[in-house]
């Protein structure tokens, strides 16, 4: 007896890999093998990508409180060993969020540190 293939399956998947790589340019768009490596390296990127995006939020906080700090004689890494020492339990991202939109706020903290 032949061996019959789930035909059904088969083009559910391929359907959903070509679903996926709607937009591409070319052959990445419309041919099965060359959409499903384009596909899997665009996953590829974008779960590297979802990590990267935590460490540039990071790095975006820290610049945003060191300019803040600096325009009170203090630098970053001196500011952040007080806050630690003063037992202020404010994470990075609502200081930088501070620094940027109630600066008045800021100063007081900064003056609570010194």
């Amino acid at each position: 007896m032949p061996k019959a293939t789930n035909s059904v399956a088969a083009k559910a998947r391929r359907k959903k890999v070509l679903k996926a790589a709607k937009g591409y340019f070319g052959r990445r768009k419309n041919v099965h093998t060359v959409a499903k490596n384009a596909v899997e390296r665009g996953m590829q990127f974008a779960y590297i990508g979802r990590k990267q995006k935590k460490r540039n939020f990071r790095s975006l906080w820290i610049q945003r409180i060191n300019a803040g700090v600096r325009e009170y004689g203090m630098s970053y890494s001196e500011f952040m060993g007080k806050i630690a020492k003063n037992n202020i339990e404010l994470n990075r991202k609502a200081l930088a969020d501070l620094a940027m939109n109630s600066p008045e706020a800021f100063k007081a903290i900064v003056e609570k540190v010194k």
